[in-house]
């Protein structure tokens, strides 16, 4: 098993370019089910997570080639709706090749997905969305299958924005007869980012980011070759901004859509960091010790994202004074905290709600990555913290970090990673 070993306390200094964002890329690669000519997907990272879902779409039919971040599809031969099971558990972004599924061959069999444990992720709201535009679905031994004789638009309203909802809803519908109308859609900007590469394909999609989307139905195949480039990775993006403010570092980040990352620029700019913005950068200079924040609370885009909550905790836990911290997207987002408090912390939490009274030095220690982001979190602490840090179960960082070891030792880091 692999870990990543860390000795801190040295500030994070210099240049490092954003790569392209998974949370854009997994349901732009499910989308390219629904394309009948060859897709290039450029600005691709390299990921557990996309390799996992390519390997899923090889095992639909589509053919499969990367140079570089560059992906070429080749969707001529793509003929299976069954999805193996066994690939489908390992990454909760497979519920994404419903959608794309329904629309291309009216039926789809896929297993309950896995994922990191973070909290109740009910799929509710993608089968009531499927439901509402005429299919039946069908729950059984841990699969799903869902089916239609054809598929109707209709107006969709969501209880709550959900992202994978609105993006299965996005993917069904484009191949629906009449108009589809989602109301109260998730407003990410991947939400764009797939509107944008459907349309390429050839589907006539308008609204994303707004309170409403409105997809006309084609019943003509998506026979345009298309070219697209993946929008830049903000969560990766705020994960260095934070690890700049919280050593003491003076990072320029390329690569970025700064509008993308507003609601964390002000909580950064509010712990005593200072930050520049360009058309497409960020400069992040961090003022030791930083200051603590009255509140942060977790909420669809353009509130604070969620995924952000573990990277900032980390960094409150060595602010002076005390901060307030609301997780209101996932129920189960704050088992990060036993392995903080191993280097430390002092953190309480009740529910959905965590008191984080700020220490003057958190200190290394042996620690293990409970998910994905908090495992990206405890990373941070280690370059922050005093003495050596060694993290554990860093399978989980891989997923949504490319060589998060190369990333920090580009900055000055002394991060590794080695064989237990």
């Amino acid at each position: 098993m692999e870990k990543i070993v860390i000795k801190g306390k040295k500030p994070l200094i210099g240049e490092v370019s954003i790569p392209g964002a998974k949370n854009s890329a997994l349901p732009i690669l499910a989308a390219s089910i629904l394309a009948e000519k060859e897709c290039i997907i450029s600005n691709v990272p390299y990921l557990k997570d996309v390799s996992m879902m390519i390997k899923i779409l090889e095992s639909l039919g589509i053919n499969y080639k990367r140079e570089a971040d560059n992906v070429y599809l080749d969707c001529t031969k793509l003929n299976n709706w069954d999805v193996p099971g066994e690939l489908v558990r390992t990454m909760r972004s497979s519920i994404f090749l419903m959608g794309p599924l329904l629309a291309k061959f009216k039926k789809v069999r896929i297993a309950y997905p896995g994922g990191c444990a973070i909290g109740t992720r009910a799929i509710d709201l993608h089968l009531k969305g499927l439901t509402s535009l005429g299919a039946d679905i069908n729950e059984r031994f841990g699969y799903i299958e869902v089916k239609a004789d054809k598929l109707n638009g209709n107006e969709i309203y969501l209880d709550y924005p959900s992202v994978g909802a609105t993006e299965n809803i996005m993917m069904a519908s484009t191949r629906a007869e009449g108009t589809t109308i989602i109301k109260n859609p998730a407003r990410e900007p991947e939400i764009i980012d797939l509107q944008n590469f459907l349309n390429k394909l050839g589907a006539n999609v308008k609204g994303a980011g707004t309170e409403e989307i409105k997809i006309i139905g084609s019943k003509d195949v998506f026979t345009n070759q298309c070219q697209h480039f993946i929008i830049p990775d903000r969560i990766v993006a705020g994960t260095v901004m934070v690890g700049a403010a919280m050593t003491g570092g003076n990072v320029k980040i390329y690569n970025v859509i700064p509008s993308h990352l507003e609601s964390i620029i002000i909580k950064l700019k509010e712990m005593g960091a200072k930050i520049t913005k360009d058309v497409n950068s960020i400069h992040v200079e961090g003022k030791l010790p930083l200051k603590a924040v009255e509140l942060i609370r977790t909420a669809p885009y353009p509130g604070f994202p969620t995924d952000m909550q573990p990277q900032m905790m980390i960094a409150l836990a060595m602010a002076q004074g005390t901060s307030l911290i609301s997780e209101n997207v996932f129920d189960g987002r704050f088992k990060h905290v036993g392995e903080y408090r191993r280097m430390g912390a002092q953190i309480n939490t009740d529910n959905r709600t965590a008191v984080v009274k700020g220490v003057d030095t958190l200190r290394g220690a042996l620690v293990e990555s409970s998910d994905l982001r908090a495992g990206a979190a405890l990373v941070l602490g280690g370059l922050a913290a005093e003495n050596t840090t060694i993290i554990t179960n860093i399978h989980h960082i891989d997923r949504g970090y490319e060589q998060i070891e190369a990333l920090f030792s580009s900055l000055g880091g002394e991060i590794k990673r080695v064989m237990s």
